[in-house]
């Protein structure tokens, strides 16, 4: 919990108006969801339903979840949507970047809750609803990602644009973005595996897309970044990806990867056998490869 509610405090800290987020969190780090409720309800009495404290509501149901207190993060993430849906009568979802996180986060929650409760039918119904409502927005990936979790594992592997499966082969899908610390982390891992493996007959195949700017956030052309994540492939990855990596938005709205690395497991005929948006270790993926050799 502590390392959960360390991450989460590091993303409330790059919001722009970060006090009301960073007193929910300290009260949420104690489990304490009276007192992250009354911050909450004092802050929306003196300055109203801002982005930024419905973005701290939405924290409280993500917490909520974590800690399988699933009533009270059912209540939270309905109260995030109902004010989010509010905001969006006057306004469009990607103004800022607040809203988008906190709408997210509640229908992450909410389908997460009815997963946990055993209805599963149910909470996909649900994804594939707000993903209809959505899907011309930022959090379709993100929402494509929680339908993916809970549908992809047993079904045929989407395909690819701008790279194909190798067929006959097990492939490990490894979506990466050139800002992301945690999947140049990664890479020893996946560079070990490659070696172990590989004689085996696995392959790797690493997407990646384009996210406007290069290093430090600086704004790019699309020549400009793809000439970027040239650079950080060969500098962090080169034992993993020896040519380069596949650019495209569309792998990772179709995959769900909001979240990177996003690990994706296929076996030999092409069924996924594993779905995980984030970092894996040496040993958890080792063995799943296993598995699927």
């Amino acid at each position: 919990m502590k390392a959960y509610f360390f991450l989460v405090a590091l993303l409330a800290a790059s919001t722009a108006s970060a006090s009301i987020v960073d007193d929910v969190l300290g009260a949420l780090s104690r489990s304490d969801f009276a007192s992250a409720d009354r911050y909450i309800r004092s802050y929306g009495a003196a300055r109203g339903a801002t982005p930024e404290m419905i973005v701290a509501m939405s924290w409280m149901a993500r917490a909520g979840l974590d800690l399988k207190r699933y009533a009270e993060a059912e209540k939270y993430a309905q109260q995030t949507y109902a004010l989010s849906a509010a905001q969006l009568r006057n306004r469009p979802l990607d103004r800022e970047p607040n809203l988008p996180l906190a709408l997210g986060a509640a229908i992450e929650v909410e389908a997460g809750v009815l997963a946990a409760r055993g209805q599963r039918a149910d909470a996909i119904t649900y994804l594939q609803d707000q993903l209809k409502t959505y899907y011309a927005t930022s959090i379709r990936t993100r929402i494509q990602k929680n339908v993916n979790l809970l549908t992809m594992e047993g079904k045929p592997a989407p395909a690819l644009e701008r790279a194909a499966l190798p067929q006959g082969k097990p492939v490990l899908l490894f979506f990466w973005a050139h800002w992301c610390p945690d999947c140049k982390q990664e890479a020893p891992i996946l560079a070990r595996l490659k070696a172990e493996f590989a004689p085996k007959g696995l392959a790797i195949v690493a997407p990646t897309q384009k996210y406007g700017y290069i290093a430090g956030g600086v704004d790019a052309p699309p020549e400009v970044e793809l000439r970027y994540i040239e650079q950080v492939r060969r500098a962090y990855y080169s034992a993993v990806i020896e040519v380069p990596a596949p650019v495209s938005e569309a792998n990772f709205l179709r995959y769900g990867a909001s979240t990177t690395p996003t690990l994706v497991l296929v076996d030999r005929a092409g069924i996924v056998r594993l779905y995980h948006p984030g970092a894996m270790s040496y040993q958890e993926l080792r063995s799943r490869i296993q598995g699927v050799l």
